[in-house]
């Protein structure tokens, strides 16, 4: 009690003196903007006159190497302060914009933005989470896992097992990774705490499955990959179907040879409870629609028929009818997929929008060639650089969301990359100049799929902690995580060491 009663004054002052120095930090930062102001509306820009102050140009002398740490310092700290990265990094490029050249630089803001408000390939991603939405709520997300629960339960592992299957199914159908670890931990982790699985096995096979998203079609992150790096998005949603597909089959792989060997890590569904033949092919009726749905959108795009845009309008006009077909379409439902729709695609655009405003800005100063020869003058090979890259996309992965990174480390890194030269390891075939772009982006994706698992931060350990009982510790939910991680690198390692992974079926349909 006393120690409680000590403490109250110390952190009453506290409080006290952050409102005090954040009120003075507010009346400063208003007197220097009022004093900016009257010196644009006023005084002769490209004269030396000006009132009391003048802040454009005063960094103009600054070299690029401080520059560098200036300005991603500045991120960096306004990143830990708990502001949203959608209007630091448009905040922060606007004022080293100013700083470092004057009011007439700030014409790079909507040069730098128009080309991306008329890219018509940016449609797509509204069009894909509005036909995420319409699906979950649907309901077809908790039909489609009840299926391949009742299909695999019988199986040691049976219901992780059927989690990830799930999962690689709804990453065919939504392309959005938050949803997808929510919903599943929602289904899912009741069913397998229930039949006593082991927690690790249970969080593991939730978290790792829901990041499948990011990599199998049709991922919104491949989009905006794709728009970053004038990329065919169909030729990147074709190099990710395999290493996808491969990466689900190793956590299924690992799971059912851990139940396996400890039946106890993951209990079959008892004998009583289990369905026949029959009653499983009934079932499947179900899946039908939302099958069809998205083989169809997946079709159109792999084969050439339909742009990603008009691929993600006819997804949207299916979800609606897949709804209606299954009694669950409803005005509200519309409305909230709506209303949910606007929010993402603002987050994304906005973020897309600072981000390119910040580097755009940062690699017109010569930005571009600072790293390029920083990191071409450690005397690395050229998959010991390719390594660094991706060590340096992991740890940007622990702090930044996966929209932020991609918008401002792809930009600087796919230049590095292109003037490299990688002739394949350990007698493995080469990367031919045309498809390093390409397997870039797969490898780009991997990765995001590790930063999204990645301790401390990694967003789907926080996903999941939203919809876990109590008794489930942060400790254990990171502990879960590191095993499926590992997977994720090791299949990283092998899209690296065996290229054709990922241009192999992007070859065969484009030549």
């Amino acid at each position: 009690m006393s120690t409680n009663t000590a403490t109250a004054p110390v952190t009453s002052v506290m409080g006290k003196l952050g409102t005090w120095l954040m009120i003075l930090g507010t009346v400063a930062l208003a007197f220097v903007i009022c004093v900016e102001m009257i010196n644009i509306l006023f005084y002769d820009p490209f004269s030396d006159e000006k009132f009391l102050f003048k802040l454009s140009g005063s960094l103009s002398d600054v070299q690029i190497g401080p520059l560098t740490y200036l300005m991603f310092g500045s991120l960096a700290v306004a990143l830990m302060m708990g502001l949203p990265l959608a209007f630091v990094t448009g905040g922060l490029g606007v004022m080293f914009i100013y700083l470092v050249g004057d009011s007439l630089m700030l014409n790079i803001v909507p040069s730098r933005i128009f080309p991306m408000m008329t890219n018509s390939d940016l449609a797509a991603i509204p069009l894909f989470i509005f036909m995420a939405s319409m699906l979950e709520r649907a309901g077809l997300i908790e039909e489609m896992f009840s299926v391949v629960y009742k299909w695999m339960g019988g199986l040691s592992g049976g219901l992780a097992t059927a989690t990830i299957l799930a999962s690689t199914i709804l990453a065919a159908m939504v392309g959005v990774i938050g949803a997808a670890v929510v919903t599943m931990g929602i289904i899912a982790l009741p069913a397998m705490l229930k039949r006593g699985y082991d927690h690790k096995i249970a969080l593991g096979s939730i978290m790792a499955g829901g990041t499948l998203g990011i990599l199998i079609p049709p991922s919104i992150l491949a989009i905006l990959y794709a728009v970053v790096a004038q990329q065919s998005v169909g030729e990147l949603y074709l190099g990710s179907v395999i290493p996808g597909l491969m990466l689900s089959g190793l956590y299924i792989a690992y799971v059912l040879i851990r139940s396996w060997i400890n039946p106890k890590l993951g209990p079959p569904v008892p004998v009583e409870e289990r369905i026949s033949l029959r009653e499983k092919l009934i079932l499947l009726r179900g899946l039908i629609a939302p099958l069809i749905l998205v083989g169809l959108v997946l079709g159109l795009l792999f084969g050439g028929i339909a742009t990603p845009v008009e691929a993600a309008g006819i997804g949207s006009f299916g979800a609606i009818v897949v709804a209606i077909m299954h009694g669950k379409f409803s005005i509200s439902g519309l409305r909230e997929a709506s209303v949910t729709t606007a929010k993402a695609s603002a987050m994304v655009l906005w973020i897309m929008f600072g981000a390119s405003v910040f580097v755009g800005f940062y690699i017109l100063q010569g930005g571009q060639q600072f790293v390029t020869d920083a990191i071409l003058g450690t005397g690395l090979s050229a998959y010991g650089i390719l390594f660094l890259l991706m060590f340096l996309l992991v740890i940007l992965g622990m702090f930044l969301d996966w929209v932020g990174i991609l918008l401002l480390a792809v930009p600087i890194f796919i230049p590095i990359v292109e003037a490299l030269e990688f002739t394949g390891l350990f007698g493995f075939p080469p990367v031919s100049g045309e498809d390093v772009v390409l397997w870039f982006g797969v490898l780009y994706l991997v990765n995001m799929q590790m930063s999204f698992l990645s301790p401390p931060f990694g967003y789907a350990l926080f996903y999941i902690r939203g919809v876990c009982p109590p008794e489930i510790s942060m400790g254990t939910i990171f502990r879960s995580s590191l095993v499926f991680l590992a997977i994720q690198a090791f299949g990283l390692f092998m899209c690296i060491l065996i290229p054709g992974i990922v241009t192999w079926l992007p070859g065969l349909a484009y030549g």
